[in-house]
């Protein structure tokens, strides 16, 4: 798995025995997937840290779960995911926090990989993609309602 780095800021993301071997796992299966070449740096940050690049880089002043800053040449970018975002995502939805993170994982590396879902027909091509890595990973999909 090298090219793949995990920086953890925030030490809430270290109260998960395994997490950080399991988002490694998703962004590997994610970046072959995508045929992603190059590096990138993950970031588990806290929701402070993604409010203000939300903020810097698109305006919007508020955290979200996950942003992606696409690089160039041989280093593919970085991704950044808050902690209490994903972590309220995750028990407002019912799964659990682990893969609620790993999708997060998967969604950001193929943002880098130049996959969006703002228009109806890119969100066709990109979310059967992430439920199709997240199925390797023994991850149900996360667009199907909850029974």
């Amino acid at each position: 798995m090298s090219g793949i780095t995990l920086l953890v800021e925030d030490p809430n993301w270290r109260s998960y025995r395994g997490l950080q071997a399991r988002l490694k796992q998703a962004a590997e299966a994610a970046r072959r997937a995508a045929r992603l070449k190059g590096g990138f740096c993950i970031l588990l940050a806290d929701d402070k840290t993604l409010r203000r690049l939300n903020r810097d880089f698109r305006g919007k002043n508020k955290a979200t779960n996950v942003l992606s800053f696409p690089g160039a040449g041989d280093y593919a970018g970085d991704i950044a995911i808050a902690h209490g975002v994903t972590r309220g995502e995750a028990k407002a939805s019912g799964k659990k926090f682990a893969d609620h993170a790993a999708h997060l994982v998967v969604h950001g590396v193929l943002h880098l990989a130049g996959y969006d879902h703002e228009r109806p027909k890119d969100a066709k091509l990109m979310e059967p993609l992430e439920v199709k890595i997240l199925g390797r990973l023994g991850i149900a999909d996360p667009y199907k309602a909850a029974a």
